[in-house]
C-alpha cells in the first residue's frame, strides 16, 4: 500500500507545485501586515525538486527559441540611475575618502572596510551590476603568440551586428539560417558502451584536467568564432555529459558560417592553463604542511614557508622556459547542422539542448551497469587531488599555499563542486547564453510567462513596487509555519482552482469562436 504522504507529494508534482518550498516572512510596507509566504526553491535538478526543474527547463527552452533567429538587432541600453542608486554611490565615495585618510594616518580601517563591503552589497541589490572600483587586481599579461602546433585562423573585419547573413531565393523569399554545433573533447582511450576497454591505460589524469577547465576552452572557441565570422556572434549553449562522462557542448548559433570554417575553428582552438606545476607530489600521507598564524603554511621538517599563490605565479612569469600546466583542445568529432526558424528540426534541437539540464552527471549513470559506476569512481579518484581552482587546498600537496590560505586546509578534502560525484570535474554553468541573445534577461522571460497566465485568467498584470515588501527568513522552530504536508495540500488546492478557471475560460473562448464562425457562415 502506498504511503499517503508519498501520494500527496506525487500529486503536488503533477500540479507543478514546488515540493521543497522555502517559507519567508513578508512585510507589506504599505499596510504594515506580516504574512508567511512559501517561495519555490528554484531547483534546477529533478533530484532536488522536479516541478521547479521542469519550470526552469521550459524557461530555458523559451529563451533559446526567442533568440535563435532574431530578425531585428537587439538593443541593450542600461537604465538611467535613479536617486537611490546615485545616493548610494555618493555615500560610497564619502566612505572611501574616510578609509583613504585613515590608511594614510596609519589608523585601523577594519570598521570602514566592513562598511564598504556592506555598501557594495547594497549597490548590487539596488539594481547596479559590478563593482564601483572595477578591477582592483592588476591583470597578468602573457604572450598572445599562438602555439606552433596550432593552425592559424582567418580573420575578418568586424561588423557591428549580431544577426548574420541572409539569403534570398529565386521567388524573393528571404532566409536567415543559423547553426547547431556539437563539440566534444578528445579520446582518452578506447571505450565501449561508455566505459574504457582497458581502464589501466585510460588517461584519467588528462580527462580530469580537461573537465576542470572545459569552460575556458568554450570561451576561447567563442572568441575565435567571432574573429573568423566578422560579427558579434550570439549563442545559446548547454554543457552535457557524454556516456563516457566527459563534458561536451551543444551550441545554437545565430547566423551561419561554412561547415569547413567551424571545424577549422574547433581544430585551432586551445586553452593553456598557466598554473604552478602540479605533477610532482611534495607532501603526502602523514607529512603535510602545518599552519602558523601570521606566517601561513610551512614545511614541518625544514621549517621553510611555502610560497604563496601570487609568489608562485610570479616565479612562473619570470621563468622563460616555463610550460603551461595543461593544454586543452577539442576532439576531432565536430557536428555542424544548418537550421531554419520554425522548422521541426529547429524545435528538435531546442529540446535536445535542454534534454539534460535537469539531471546531474550521476543521474545519467545506469544503476545496473557496474562497469560504468566503476568508471565514475575512477574519475572521481583522479579528481581527488587535482587542483580545481587557485583556492583549492590540493595546492598544499604540491608545495604551494592556496590563494586566500586559512588554517584547517587538507589536500584531498576540497569542498568545491568539481570534486563531487554529481559534477565529476565540470563545476561551471550548464547553460551558457550570450548577452545579446534574446534581448531579455531571464527575469524578463519569467515575467512574460506570468503575464501570459494572468491574461489567460482574465486578470491584469500590474507591476509591483520592488521596495514595497521586506523579506526575512523564518526560523525552523517558528510555530506559525504549518507542516510541509499541509502547505503542499494548500498549494495543490490553489493550483486546482487555477486550472479549473483556465479550463472554463478556454471553453468560453471556444464557444465564442464557434459562434463567430457560424455568424460569418450565415
Amino acid at each position: 500500500m502506498p504511503l499517503a504522504r508519498d501520494v500527496a507529494e506525487e500529486v503536488a508534482k503533477q500540479y507543478g507545485v514546488c515540493i521543497r518550498p522555502v517559507p519567508l516572512k513578508r512585510l507589506d510596507t504599505h499596510t504594515g501586515h506580516w504574512e508567511i509566504v512559501d517561495v519555490p526553491c528554484g531547483a534546477t535538478l529533478e533530484a532536488k525538486c522536479a516541478p521547479c526543474a521542469k519550470r526552469n527547463r521550459q524557461l530555458r527552452m523559451a529563451q533559446c527559441r526567442e533568440g535563435w533567429h532574431l530578425e531585428a538587432e537587439p538593443a541593450i541600453t542600461p537604465d538611467e540611475p535613479n536617486e537611490e542608486q546615485r545616493w548610494l554611490v555618493e555615500f560610497r565615495a564619502d566612505v572611501q575618502a574616510q578609509r583613504d585618510q585613515a590608511d594614510q594616518a596609519g589608523q585601523d580601517a577594519a570598521d570602514l572596510d566592513e562598511l564598504i563591503s556592506g555598501l557594495d552589497e547594497e549597490i548590487n541589490a539596488a539594481g547596479m551590476r559590478g563593482n564601483v572600483l572595477g578591477r582592483t587586481v592588476p591583470k597578468r599579461n602573457r604572450s598572445t603568440r599562438r602555439r606552433q602546433d596550432a593552425p592559424d585562423l582567418p580573420k575578418r573585419k568586424m561588423a557591428a551586428t549580431t544577426l548574420g547573413r541572409t539569403f534570398t531565393s529565386s521567388d524573393g523569399k528571404i532566409y536567415r539560417p543559423s547553426l547547431f554545433v556539437t563539440l566534444t573533447l578528445p579520446s582518452y582511450g578506447k571505450v565501449k558502451n561508455g566505459t574504457p576497454v582497458d581502464p589501466d591505460s585510460y588517461d584519467y589524469a588528462r580527462a580530469a584536467r580537461d573537465a576542470l577547465h572545459f569552460s575556458k576552452l568554450v570561451d576561447r572557441f567563442v572568441q575565435n568564432l567571432r574573429r573568423v565570422a566578422g560579427y558579434d556572434v550570439q549563442y545559446f549553449a548547454a554543457v552535457e555529459p557524454q556516456k563516457r562522462l566527459a563534458p561536451h557542448l551543444h551550441m545554437a548559433i545565430r547566423g551561419t558560417l561554412p561547415r569547413a570554417e567551424i571545424k577549422q575553428i574547433a581544430a585551432a582552438t586551445y586553452h593553456q592553463v598557466w598554473w604552478p606545476p602540479a605533477d610532482r607530489v611534495i607532501f603526502d600521507g602523514d607529512r603535510l604542511p602545518e599552519w602558523e598564524d601570521g606566517t601561513g603554511y610551512f614545511d614541518p621538517v625544514t621549517g621553510e614557508v611555502l610560497p604563496t599563490w601570487d609568489r608562485a605565479l610570479d616565479q612562473l612569469d619570470t621563468d622563460e622556459a616555463a610550460e603551461p600546466l595543461h593544454v586543452l583542445r577539442f576532439g576531432v568529432q565536430v557536428d555542424v547542422q544548418g537550421m531554419l526558424a520554425g522548422t521541426p528540426d529547429a524545435d528538435q534541437c531546442i529540446r535536445y539542448l535542454s534534454k539534460y539540464l535537469t539531471k546531474s552527471i550521476s543521474d545519467s549513470l545506469d544503476p545496473d551497469d557496474q562497469a560504468q559506476r566503476d568508471h565514475a569512481a575512477r574519475m572521481a579518484e583522479a579528481l581527488r587531488f587535482e587542483p580545481c581552482s587557485p583556492t583549492c587546498p590540493n595546492w598544499l600537496r604540491y608545495g604551494v599555499q592556496p590563494k586566500g590560505a586559512k588554517p584547517g586546509m587538507t589536500p584531498g578534502r576540497c569542498r568545491g563542486k568539481a570534486h563531487k560525484p554529481d559534477h565529476l570535474g565540470y563545476a561551471g554553468r550548464r547553460v551558457l547564453v550570450s548577452r545579446k541573445w534574446s534581448n531579455k534577461t531571464l527575469a524578463e522571460h519569467k515575467q512574460d510567462r506570468r503575464t501570459w497566465v494572468l491574461e489567460a485568467l482574465g486578470q491584469t498584470d500590474q507591476p509591483t513596487d520592488p521596495h514595497r515588501y521586506i523579506w526575512k527568513p523564518v526560523p525552523a522552530s517558528d510555530a506559525n509555519v504549518a507542516p510541509l504536508a499541509i502547505r503542499l495540500l494548500r498549494s495543490v488546492a490553489e493550483r486546482q482552482r487555477w486550472r479549473a478557471h483556465m479550463v472554463r475560460l478556454q471553453a468560453e473562448a471556444g464557444e465564442q469562436d464557434l459562434s463567430a464562425t457560424e455568424g460569418r457562415a450565415a
